[in-house]
């Protein structure tokens, strides 16, 4: 496999066809799902196009991620659940009256995946998901999550203002954090965490699409400052699809904090000064011990920042099926970002980092990679020009000098 790249993809999504949820809903929900199922309107137009199962198509995903030279996939939720109002990435909490149906449709999602997974044996890491309103609930899922065999591990919903739950800093919280301690489970945190209900009237859909990001980042340092990884030192945090150039600014900053909150008279001192006396680290260093990114379509602006994120924590993503993605162009979308990047820098990024992190066997994906993988040679060869049809991300640059 010496001439070619082992990829992993660190950001892929998948979900069953909304009524292919109902064998996995338990036989009390069958007739309120079948009201619901039928008054449903998808919003999403990914989702009811001609291409809709590319989410949960095993064949046809298996065949054109594997032609996009990708060997096994770490996969997000994308269709909506059964009850829930959207898409559950973006979706608020459930009220104490919503939670129980939205309990059973999430639980469904996560029993799809796991047979969904199961299909293609060590190529796809599953991410199970959790809510927030019942620790109890959570905790027996991330145990039911490691006995399933879903790689993945979970999704760590985001809080947002208004939402009515505590802050993922609150002690009440510490039980999800032993379990997924004691199951060795990774915690993800998803562009769209903690996104607060901002309508869609005049600039709202704007302003929600430049804020998804900064919500999804705050679990960051709230989980650094609550202590979270100062008490569960082997615990694995990882964001995804959030960017990634804004992370070295984010680290310094941290830093600053910390170090006014622990000097003491200072102002910091009085709003943090216990905080951080329980911390033992910087925040900068929670993060290179703790923490990983799953930097969906990397762009060529962002990988000049390898070093300072750390090239053992970034973890490249397609983002199939989205069409934002970089299929059925993540051999170029390679090209573009990372032509320029020595080969053993490379290897960590594309595949040797994700499968420490979710417990891929290389052993087993390594003769794929020799049969499906994009070259060394290939990879080498800098990308001139963008293809014409194609939205993904890692071509921004391309595209905005073109349009200008």
């Amino acid at each position: 496999m010496l001439d070619r790249y082992l990829v992993i993809s660190a950001d892929g999504h998948a979900g069953a066809d909304l009524l292919d949820y109902k064998p996995y809903l338990a036989s009390k929900w069958h007739d309120e799902f079948d009201v619901w199922a039928a008054a449903y309107v998808n919003p999403f137009n990914d989702l009811v196009s001609p291409d809709a199962d590319r989410s949960w198509n095993s064949e046809r995903r298996l065949r054109e991620t594997s032609a996009d030279g990708i060997v096994a996939e770490v996969l997000f939720p994308n269709t909506v659940p059964p009850f829930f109002p959207s898409s559950n990435l973006t979706a608020p909490a459930p009220t104490a009256a919503e939670y129980e149906r939205r309990w059973a449709g999430l639980q469904a999602h996560n029993r799809w995946l796991a047979d969904f997974c199961a299909a293609t044996p060590g190529r796809r890491a599953g991410i199970a998901q959790i809510l927030l309103n019942d620790v109890d609930d959570a905790v027996r899922e991330i145990h039911w999550t490691k006995e399933a065999g879903l790689m993945g591990g979970i999704l760590l919903p985001g809080v947002a203002p208004g939402s009515g739950l505590p802050g993922l800093w609150d002690a009440c919280y510490e039980p999800i954090w032993n379990a997924c301690a004691e199951a060795d489970v990774t915690i993800n945190h998803h562009s769209g965490a903690g996104l607060p209900e901002l309508g869609y009237e005049g600039a709202a859909r704007a302003v929600m699409l430049i804020e998804i990001p900064q919500f999804s980042h705050r679990g960051l340092w709230h989980l650094i400052f609550s202590g979270v990884f100062e008490r569960h030192p082997a615990l694995r945090f990882v964001l995804t699809e959030q960017g990634t150039g804004w992370i070295p600014g984010a680290l310094r900053s941290l830093d600053w904090f910390y170090r006014r909150m622990d000097l003491e008279g200072s102002a910091e001192n009085l709003f943090g000064g216990d905080v951080v006396a329980q911390l033992s680290m910087l925040p900068s260093e929670y993060f290179a011990r703790n923490c990983y990114v799953g930097a969906s379509f990397l762009r060529p602006v962002e990988c000049e920042l390898r070093y300072e994120v750390g090239i053992d924590r970034i973890m490249w993503g397609s983002d199939y099926p989205h069409s934002e993605g970089s299929y059925p162009y993540s051999r170029e979308a390679l090209r573009a970002t990372f032509a320029h990047v020595d080969v053993a820098e490379l290897r960590i990024m594309l595949g040797e980092t994700a499968a420490k992190v979710y417990g891929f066997d290389l052993d087993l994906l390594g003769p794929l990679a020799a049969e499906l993988g994009p070259t060394v040679d290939e990879v080498a060869k800098p990308l001139e020009s963008y293809p014409a049809d194609s939205t993904c991300n890692a071509f921004d640059e391309f595209a905005i000098i073109r349009a200008w």
